[in-house]
This record gives structure tokens, C-alpha cells and sequence, in this order.
């Protein structure tokens, strides 16, 4: 969500600034902009895709400037809103929301100051600019300024004349890069690696002044204060597209290998340990009498999933909370209750915030479950496990969920054996099925070219219906996700047994029904629910196991009314079977969507990382 670069250098920045926010579409956008000091400002602006921003920029030569993409949170997608917005001859850019603009927008009016925007964004160059007449380093003015504003925000500024940029960040992403000819700043490390592979991760309330050949940095109470030099271990090719027409695509077929490094640790392992999940991990997992997981769209399905495994298989009480409903409302804290905190980013707005609203409720034994090590989740919590997927581009996730589930159901099984729930053939046996998890994932995906047939009969639809059983209704519902939101085809999950609860109204001829048929004790009961989507007249389209007995006589029988397609996974993998099983959802979403002609890496109103509530 929004995306900024900035940087101040002895080389032409103007590639770098575009190519940085080129690295930074798939965090969403509308609008896309830039300011240079040559030594005046130069401001350009565009509605649309970087590339027309870059067209402006031709020919442009500056050693200071500061870019962002904006996802519109205060006001509609137009050129007047883009940033950088400016006060004089200062220019700002700013990722988050200002709570308090409002408020500040009044006094700012009553001075004089005249708004040509509909964003709180614009409040923060006109407080500074203001600060300014008493506080006269920008430095400090913006220091000054940044403790009125209430709400998330990471900034870049820059002022003609002035050979520094100054940022600051408070509840935003935002990194530093220390270049051998210059210094930078970006909303994430894939925008910095074109120049630099040397990182600093500023924490919240940092305010630093980047200048070409030193950094400045000061703390939310001013003072000066040292971040470490991390060294980026993300390589560019990571982010390229390669042979793929989409980074959804690549990130499908990247899956197996994707898991195989999230499983690293364990590929000569004999026995589970705590120590996985942090040094402090035995010590907290030990008294754990329940688990509270939060998370927000695929990662809280995924954490639907887990709940299935931890209960099973450690015993234990398991609630999953949306995220952005558990911290407003009044829950019943257990400080004994493990919080696992699930985000591909890390920077998930509402988990953060839940995260640190289970900590004032005295719920200290906190695990992240997370795709980026330097996160502010990660820095959040007490435990941590890494799950090594790579840069995941696509807006609509898919390897980052395949390895946050290997990953909860690594938790599951460690927990089961703290617990004393878990035998040592059962441990092996665990340990040997995620083991060879990627192989079973690559199996899978062979399936795609009959799935791009079943696509086509996705074109013409405009509703669809998911069902699953068990802990593979989660998976329905990740693949219900998959489809809305990239070929706005409009689909819902249910719970198979809910069938006849209401949503049976809705099958007919025109609404496709998609199901999960894995071969475990819940396939008859499906069997049932299959037989009166076809009674119906309903279309089936059916994901079942190699030795899942799906059509029978009953579906036979129903002749011309009722159409049951069949794909066959190549094997039954038991209680990881929805890692496997969530993969053909993904290549029908994606091939349906390439049927529509639809935006697949950026779907529209979508952002990559909810930064913002």
C-alpha cells in the first residue's frame, strides 16, 4: 500500500527513483509522482502506471529526489492528490493515514495556507513548512512537526537549497540504504537493490537525515542514536519476472522450492524442537494452556487451518481472530494463551496493532509467523519463525500461504510433543510428510493444463460457490479469496454440511460449485452434499485424491441435469493434504482470470501490504 523512494547522490537519481518505484508496484496504486532538486524543485505527477510517470521524467537530471505510488485513502485517484505534495519550496511524500489532519488542516487555514488536495498528506508539508518559521533546520522542524501528527505514517522530505533529505517513520515500513555513492530510502528493500545491498532498519519514531555521504539518525525522544548496517540477503532476480507472464504465475510454480527453504532447518532432523521458534521458545511454550492466532485475509485462513491441527494434534484450545475486529472488541485475556501473529509483510496494520493490543492485555508469549525477518511484527513479538518464501509480488498471495501452513503445522507438531501428545513414529512420520511436502507440491502442479480447460467454462460466470470439510473448508475459502480477487468473479465458502442451511438457493445452471473431495473420514458425508448440488442442475467441478470414489450412481443418474468434472491430485497426503489441495484452486483463479482479461498482479482497488487500517 503506497510506496516511497528517496535518495541523495553523486549519480543521476532520476533512474533510481523510477526504477525503485517500478520494484514497488505490487504494493498497489493509483497515482504515481516526483520531486527533484536541481537546486529548485521540480515536481511531475501522473494518474496511472509508473511508466507514464517515467515518460514525464526523460531527460531529467537531479542528485536529490524523493518518488512515491499512492493508494487513495483521502480522496479520489487524480493528479491533485498524488504526491509529492508541497508548501513552498518543500515537497513531501507519505505512506499511512494522519488521524488528526483534520484538526491540524483548521489551524493551518486560519494561517493562511491554501490546500489544493483532498489529503491529509498535504497537512504534513504545510506543518512543516510552518515549523519552519520558528524551528528553521529541517531537521528539526520536521521532528517538531512529526510529534503533532496521530496516526501511522512513514515520510520523505526535501527543501530547495537544502543538500539533505530528512524521513521519518512512525507504525509505516521504512529503510534506509547506504550506498558507496550516496544514500536512500524505500518502503522496502526490493526497491534499494539496484544500488545497495547495505540496509538500516529504522524503528518506529526514527526521524534521519540522509545526506550523500553520512546519515544522521535520532530516536522518538531526539536522541542520536545507531542503527545496525543489515546486508540484504534478497537477490534481484527474486524480483524480476523471468520467463513468467505473471509474478502470480511464478509464484505458483515457485511454491516447491519455496517450502523446501522454509523446511530447511528440519531436512536432517530426527526430532522436533521448540528452539525453531526462538532461543526463548521451551521456556514459553511449556505453560501454554491455548493458542490465540490473528491474522487478516489468506493469513487468517491459513490460521483457520491451524486451528484444526493444533487441536488435534497438541490438544489444545485454539481461537482465530480477524485482526481488525479482535482489537476493538472486549476479549478475555489469558496470559498463559500462546499469540501467533501471522503476516507475509510483517507490517500487516491490524495484526501489528492486535499484537500489541494482546501485549497491554498481558499476553506476553507472543510467536511471528512472517516472510520478512527485519518486520515490524517480527521486532514485536518474543518468538519468531521465518518462512523463507521470497518476495511474493502478486497482490494475491500464494506461496507466502503454502509456507505459512507448513510452518503452523511445524507449531502443531512441536507443541503436541512439548505436550507429551506426540510418539516417537508419529514425530518421524510428520517429520517425513513435510519433508517431502515440495515434491508432493510439484506433483500438483502438473495438473495445470487441465485446469486451464476447466478456466474456460469460468468466463461467461459471475458467481461461484466453494465447499470443503473439515480443515479443508478454510482452503474453500481461500480459493473463494483467489477468485474474487483477481477476476471479479464474485464467489463465497461454505462449510459442505451448510449446504442446505441457505446456499443451495443459490445453485443452478449458472453457478459453478467448486469442491474439495480429499479421500478422509468426511468424503461421505461430502458425497451428500455433492448429490444435492446435482439434483439441482448444478455444475460440479470436483478437486478429489487419486482413491477418492466421487461419482456414483446417484450423480449418474441425474443424466442432463447435473455436469461432474473430476481432477485427481496425485496422492493423499492425510492432514497436509491442504497445502496440496489449495494449489489447483490457485491455477483455476489464475487461469480464469487470464480468460477474463483481467489486471492478475494488481487487481484493482488492491493493495499488496495493508499498511493502514
Amino acid at each position: 500500500m503506497c510506496g516511497i523512494v528517496a535518495a541523495v547522490a553523486e549519480r543521476n537519481i532520476v533512474p533510481v527513483l523510477i526504477e525503485g518505484l517500478n520494484k514497488l508496484e505490487y504494493r498497489g496504486y493509483d497515482s504515481a509522482g516526483i520531486a527533484l532538486l536541481n537546486p529548485t524543485l521540480t515536481r511531475l505527477r501522473s494518474v496511472g502506471r509508473v511508466a507514464e510517470l517515467a515518460a514525464q521524467a526523460a531527460g531529467q537530471v537531479a542528485h536529490h529526489g524523493i518518488a512515491h505510488t499512492r493508494w487513495a485513502t483521502h480522496g479520489v485517484p487524480s493528479e491533485r492528490n498524488a504526491h509529492p505534495h508541497v508548501s513552498g519550496g518543500l515537497a513531501v511524500v507519505h505512506n499511512g493515514i494522519i488521524e488528526n489532519y483534520a484538526e491540524i488542516k483548521q489551524e493551518l487555514v486560519a494561517a493562511g495556507y491554501v490546500f489544493t488536495s483532498d489529503t491529509d498528506t498535504e497537512v504534513i508539508a504545510h506543518l512543516i513548512h510552518c515549523t519552519l518559521k520558528s524551528v528553521p533546520d529541517l531537521f528539526d522542524a520536521v521532528r517538531v512537526a512529526a510529534q503533532r501528527l496521530v496516526g501511522a505514517y512513514a515520510i520523505a522530505v526535501l527543501q530547495e537549497w537544502d543538500d539533505r533529505i530528512v524521513v521519518a517513520r512512525h507504525g509505516a515500513p521504512l529503510l534506509l540504504g547506504v550506498g558507496e555513492d550516496g544514500r536512500y530510502a524505500a518502503s522496502d528493500a526490493s526497491a534499494l537493490l539496484q544500488v545497495t545491498r547495505n540496509m538500516i532498519y529504522l524503528e518506529d519514531g526514527d526521524i534521519a537525515e540522509l545526506k550523500r555521504t553520512a546519515t544522521r539518525i535520532v530516536d522518538a525522544q531526539g536522541t542520536v542514536v545507531k542503527r545496525p548496517v543489515c546486508v540484504s540477503t534478497l537477490s534481484a532476480d527474486a524480483v524480476e519476472l523471468g520467463d513468467y507472464q505473471h509474478f502470480m504465475q511464478k509464484e505458483i510454480f515457485e511454491q516447491p522450492q519455496a517450502l523446501a527453504a522454509t523446511l530447511e532447518m528440519i531436512g536432517g532432523a530426527q526430532t522436533l524442537t521448540p528452539n525453531l521458534f526462538g532461543v526463548a521458545a521451551p521456556e514459553l511454550f511449556k505453560d501454554a494452556d491455548a493458542v490465540l492466532i490473528l491474522a487478516c485475509g489468506t493469513s487468517y485462513h491459513a490460521g483457520l487451518v491451524a486451528r484444526y491441527w493444533i487441536e488435534q494434534l497438541a490438544g489444545l484450545p485454539c481461537t482465530v481472530e480477524i485482526a481488525s475486529e479482535y482489537r476493538y472488541r472486549v476479549s478475555v485475556p489469558n496470559p498463559r494463551q500462546l499469540v501467533v501473529a501471522i503476516s507475509q509483510s510483517g507490517e500487516t496494520a491490524d495484526t501489528l496493532a492486535s499484537v500489541k493490543h494482546a501485549k497491554a492485555l498481558g499476553m506476553a508469549r507472543t510467536l511471528a509467523l512472517c516472510n520478512v525477518p527485519e518486520s515490524a511484527i517480527v521486532r514485536e513479538c518474543a518468538l519468531r519463525f521465518l518462512t523463507r518464501a521470497g518476495p511474493e509480488i502478486g497482490v494475491a498471495s500464494t506461496k507466502a500461504f503454502t509456507t505459512q501452513l507448513a510452518a503452523l503445522f511445524l507449531l502443531a507438531t512441536t507443541l503436541a510433543k512439548q505436550l507429551g501428545r506426540l510418539s516417537p513414529e508419529q514425530e518421524t512420520a510428520h517429520l517425513n510428510a513435510l519433508r517431502h511436502l515440495p515434491v508432493a507440491v510439484q506433483k500438483v502442479l502438473m495438473l495445470e493444463p487441465a485446469i486451464k480447460v476447466w478456466a474456460q467454462h469460468f468466463a461467461d460466470k459471475h458467481h461461484a460457490l466453494f465447499l470443503g470439510r473439515g480443515h479443508h473448508y478454510p482452503i474453500a475459502l481461500e480459493g473463494a479469496l483467489k477468485l474474487k480477487e483477481i477476476s471479479y468473479i464474485h464467489a463465497e465458502a461454505y462449510p459442505a454440511g451448510e449446504l442446505k442451511h441457505g446456499p443451495l438457493a443459490l445453485v443452478d445452471r449458472n453457478m459453478p460449485v467448486i469442491s474439495i473431495a480429499p479421500n478422509d473420514a468426511l468424503l461421505e458425508k461430502l458425497k451428500s452434499n455433492l448429490k444435492e448440488v446435482a439434483a439441482r442442475g448444478g455444475e460440479l467441478y470436483v478437486f478429489a485424491d487419486a482413491d477418492s470414489v466421487v461419482e456414483d450412481e446417484a450423480e449418474e443418474a441425474e443424466g442432463d441435469q447435473a455436469a461432474v468434472h473430476v481432477l485427481r491430485l496425485p496422492e493423499h497426503y492425510g492432514l497436509l493434504s491442504p497445502v496440496l489441495h489449495v494449489v489447483p484452486l490457485q491455477l483455476l483463479s489464475y487461469h480464469a482470470a487470464l480468460v477474463k482479461g483481467t489486471d492478475v498482479d494488481k487487481p484493482r482497488n488492491l493493495a499488496k501490504s495493508v499498511t493502514v487500517e
